[in-house]
């Protein structure tokens, strides 16, 4: 038995909050495992004035319980990875010139990704041409793969790094792994800790949209 591959077109979802036209600041959201970008969206309402928050949506779909009531997307799995990696890198790219072609011009483009989104986040902002001037990775890992060279092209890009006190997935130590990482590699870049779990809390995340 051989694997083989072919390329083919397909239709991508994405959400926005906002007048794309008249931001002059853009925010790609990125969604965590199981999520749907919709709804995602919703934690990000009241702090559209003078933004526009853009929630692109996994292209993979899956039933999230046994009643086939619930529905959650992914970026990907471990399986075919490199080709999913390409295609969800080459998905944001063409989404993000597809935006800027209908921005005003000058607007800056941001990106926040969440959980499984930070991965998908930093992928995109190291692979891509997209210019990216605030980056805001929120309750997830940096990629194994993406080593002090790679990171390195970071050096002009502002980085936070979130996580709350009481996340199930990662505790101190990871943060302080990543952030290690992001030294090593002389990246820019500041840690959070708010009191929740694995979450986006309000109060921060408008800190943190706002530039303080």
């Amino acid at each position: 038995m051989k694997e083989r591959f072919i390329r083919v077109q397909r239709t991508a979802r994405y959400h926005v909050l906002g007048t794309l036209e008249a931001a002059p600041e853009i925010w790609i959201v990125i969604h965590g495992y199981g999520q749907l970008a919709r709804y995602f969206l919703n934690n990000f309402r009241g702090l559209e004035e003078g933004r526009c928050f853009i929630a692109p949506e996994g292209l993979s779909r899956f039933y999230l319980d046994a009643e086939h009531a619930r529905v959650g997307a992914t970026w990907m799995t471990r399986e075919d990875r490199l080709h999913e990696v390409d295609d969800h890198v080459a998905y944001l790219e063409t989404l993000c010139a597809d935006l800027l072609n209908q921005a005003m011009p000058g607007a800056r483009l941001n990106v926040l990704g969440f959980s499984q989104g930070v991965a998908t986040a930093a992928r995109w902002a190291i692979q891509g041409s997209t210019r990216i001037r605030r980056a805001v990775l929120w309750a997830g890992s940096l990629p194994p793969e993406l080593d002090r060279d790679a990171l390195a092209r970071w050096r002009q890009l502002p980085i936070d790094l979130v996580l709350g006190d009481r996340d199930e997935y990662a505790g101190t130590k990871e943060l302080e792994a990543q952030a290690l990482r992001l030294q090593q590699a002389e990246v820019p870049h500041r840690t959070h800790r708010f009191a929740g779990g694995h979450t986006l809390e309000p109060v921060l995340l408008g800190r943190l949209i706002h530039g303080d």
